[in-house]
Order: C-alpha cells, then structure tokens, then sequence
C-alpha cells in the first residue's frame, strides 16, 4: 500500500504518491466531473476562492439509504492551484459529527521525479473524536476513510478506473 498515515489525536496527515501530474491531481480533487468517481462516489463542488462555499453530494446509494441532500461542507480558506488548497470540512449525516464543527483540511501536491507525485491530505480534528475515528478508517461503519480514498483517487488517475467506477459498471 502506499498511502501512508501518521496519526496523532489531533492531527492526521495522509500521504500518498500517485504518477500524474500537480494539474491532473488537482482537477481530481476539486472538480466535480472527477470527484465523485472515486472514494465513496459523493460529487463535491468547490467555489475555489477563499471564503467559497465547499458542499458534497451523496450518490444514489446514499441517497436511497437516506443520506440528507448535501453530505459534507465547508468553506474555502486558502486555494493555491494546482499546489495547495486549505478549506473547512464538516460531515452533516450525523449530529454527532455536525456538532463536533468544521475543521480545517489541507491538500498540497509535491512534484516529484519521474512524473512522480506526493499528496498529502492534513486534517485537523481537534475536539472531533467520531470525526477522527471516521476519516481514519477506525470507524468501520462509515468505510475505510482518507487511506481509502486517496488510494481510489491514485488507482483511478493511473489506471483510468476505480473501486466506484468499477462498482458501476457490474
């Protein structure tokens, strides 16, 4: 596996490599043609200037399970393309996890050598204990969180597929 985490009980931070390029790994993450064809299939729509409105939107699986009309949010603090992007993050399908508040989400995007690129995802959980357990992947219930994704997100810009993708077509 290459996603890699370091987990403290404030801060987790996930890296992963990922052979693609600043621009395509940035279109990934903020673009809603390719967000939701990865992780758990949920588009998500940035407003990519600070103080923009971030929002993500169940699938139909979600949906049908009764998921609320928008997922997750938050707001847009600091947007670097195709670098570095910082915003709030905050999961609205639980009161638990909506009271625990929007807490702050970093991306940046490290070229390396070969075509060769490192993503790190930073979130900041403090005072968010279930928030923590879920994006960590602990929380089994809500899937396999930030080490699952960014691995999706890498199997899907290397390959052309994805978990979710796959999913769709059986």
């Amino acid at each position: 596996m290459t996603t890699t985490s370091m987990k403290r009980e404030e801060t987790q931070v996930f890296q992963v490599s990922i052979k693609a390029t600043p621009q395509a790994i940035w279109d990934a993450i903020t673009s809603p043609d390719w967000n939701g064809r990865y992780g758990y299939g949920a588009r998500g729509e940035y407003d990519l200037r600070p103080g923009g409105r971030y929002r993500v939107f169940p699938s139909k699986a979600m949906k049908d399970y009764g998921s609320p009309d928008v997922i997750i949010d938050g707001e847009v603090v600091e947007s670097d393309p195709p670098r570095k992007l910082v915003q709030t993050w905050r999961p609205l399908w639980d009161a638990e996890t909506v009271a625990e508040g929007a807490k702050q989400l970093t991306w940046e995007i490290a070229e390396g050598k070969d075509g060769v690129c490192t993503l790190t995802v930073t979130h900041e959980l403090t005072d968010a204990p279930k928030t923590r357990k879920m994006v960590s992947g602990e929380l089994k219930e809500a899937g396999g969180g930030w080490p699952m994704v960014l691995e999706d997100l890498k199997q899907l810009l290397e390959t052309g597929t994805s978990a979710v993708l796959q999913q769709a077509q059986q």
